[in-house]
Order: C-alpha cells, then structure tokens, then sequence
C-alpha cells in the first residue's frame, strides 16, 4: 500500500513548527533567495543587510523601502519561517544586536584569479566557518531527531546522491557499516530504483540534493516513500521538489558561489555536517552495540596502518 505524496512543502510553516531564531535569519536568508520571486528577494536582502533599520519599520514602511507590496513583505516573512511580519521584526531586533556585539566584520569578497594563495586559504577558511555556521543555526533539531530515531531502528538504510552529493552518500554509509548497520549508497539511478522497490516500512531511505531538484536522485525516494521506507532528505532548498516524498526534511547552507566554488563545493560542506550529526546521534542511541562493532572494525583494519620495515 502507497502513501499520499505530501502537498509541497510550505516553508512558512517551518520544519519543527517555530519560527527560526535571531542567529539563523541569515542563514535562512542566504539559503532561500535563489528560490525567492525578484521582489521578494528585494525584502530578504534587505533585512539582511540592515536589521536594525528594518526592524524598525512597520510593514508598510518596509514595503515601501523595497519598491515591494505589504502582501509582499508577509510572504517573505513566511517564507522565512515566521508567522507574519511582527515575528520577523522581532527577530531582526536579535540580529542586530548580535551584530552589535563586536564580532570582527566579514569578509565579503570573491576569491579572485590573481589572489595570492594566502588570501585563498583565508577566504575559503571564513567561507567554510560560515556556511557551517549558517547549517547549524538553520537545523530544525527535531527533524534531526526524528531521522535518528529512524535510522537506528532500521532493517537498511539506502542513501542517494549524485556527483558531489554521491560522495557524502558514500561519506554516511561507511560510518553507518562501521557501527554494524546496514547501509547501502546509491550513486546509479537504475541501481538506486531497483533497490528502492525492495524497501518496506522498517527501512530508510536518504536523498542527498543541493537544489532539491536532482531527478536521479528524487526518483528513488519517491519509489522508496510509496513503498512505506521512512524518507529523509538532506537538501538546501526545503522548498525544492525532494521534499515532497521527505518525511523529514534537513536543510543545509552554502557560502557563496563564485566562478572558482561552484555551489557543489560548498554544499558539501554543509552535508558533511548533517551526516556526522546524523551518525553520532545514532551512535548514541545504539551506543552497547555500536561500540563493540566500531572497536572490531578498527582491531580488522589496524594492520594496515601498521608500519612495516
């Protein structure tokens, strides 16, 4: 028996059910954008780049500072994760006094063809902190926690992904063998159905996508949703279309893109993230029996560290 596919995901309502905190509106900001309509792009980037002034308007003072409608101004505002535009003042009023704290100002500028390598180790370092930064702040912990608890009782666990996301499917299978579970990473759309059909309630499966919109990667987590395995994505669109076969939808961040960092690059980063959180939390719930399988795996493989003569 098949499920419903979920309607699309409505990020207005927020993953957990709260609206964001202070220190995740930029991240939000930065995440959503892309996905957002011109004019609501023009009130996302401004509350971005002066929260102070912005929380101090009303709704129509803003929409009128941003060439927008009020209409506008609250759909943005859901489409953050707020209620409605009261919410967001609020939270703009946190983030401008975290920013009045006397953190050191970012640093905003592209990696240039010129740059000295110097200046390239610093600016890739300011960009990884803060796309991890970005990812921590924007994760809803109970999404989080309800995949854990999925992945630890699970007969097998399938993971999706293509490209650079293939290589974090790949990331999350090996420390889910090395704690004794089950777990395959599909990288073959052709192999990655197959296997979906096999699934049943008991089962999880993972879609790994940057856009959201990765066909090969969707497909194999429709398949696995309609046939009852639970279904996570890990995705930086929570309104991009994966969501609609997700159970639980985990959202990452991404710095910058630039001609020298594609969007692949950085979304990596942010994957790593939720797989290591998704394999500790695991960890510690089959803590008496992933122990023991973590120590045997690493007592098989000691002698191939070993420095021989």
């Amino acid at each position: 028996m098949t499920r419903e596919v979920k309607e699309s995901f409505d990020p207005g309502r927020g993953l957990g059910g709260t609206p964001p905190a202070p220190a995740a509106l930029a991240a939000k900001v930065r995440t959503l954008a892309p996905s957002m309509t011109r004019s609501m792009q023009r009130v996302a980037e401004a509350v971005a780049k002066d929260p102070a002034g912005c929380a101090a308007l009303t709704v129509t003072g803003l929409a009128e500072l941003t060439g927008t409608s009020e209409a506008t101004v609250v759909r943005t505002a859901r489409l953050l994760g707020y209620p409605g535009y009261r919410d967001l003042r609020l939270a703009l009023a946190g983030l401008a006094a975290q920013q009045q704290s006397g953190r050191a100002p970012a640093i905003t500028t592209d990696i240039a063809v010129d740059d000295p390598i110097a200046d390239v180790v610093t600016k890739l370092a300011y960009d990884e902190q803060q796309t991890l930064a970005d990812t921590a702040a924007g994760l809803d912990t109970v999404q989080l926690g309800a995949a854990v608890t999925a992945l630890a009782a699970a007969r097998r666990t399938d993971v999706y992904g293509v490209g650079a996301s293939g290589l974090v499917a790949q990331d999350l299978t090996q420390k889910l063998l090395r704690i004794g579970l089950i777990a395959h990473a599909h990288s073959d759309p052709h192999l990655a159905v197959t296997n979906a059909v096999q699934l049943r309630a008991g089962d999880v499966a993972i879609a790994i996508t940057h856009s959201g919109s990765t066909g090969d990667v969707i497909e194999p987590l429709r398949v696995a949703f309609e046939h009852g395995a639970t279904t996570v994505a890990i995705t930086g669109r929570p309104d991009g279309p994966v969501t609609q076969y997700a159970d639980h939808v985990l959202t990452t961040s991404t710095a910058r893109e630039s001609e020298l960092r594609p969007a692949a690059m950085s979304s990596r980063t942010s994957q790593l993230l939720v797989v290591d959180c998704l394999f500790v939390g695991v960890a510690q719930r089959t803590y008496d029996t992933a122990a023991p399988a973590l120590s045997a795996s690493y007592e098989a493989l000691a002698h191939r560290h070993r420095h021989r003569r």
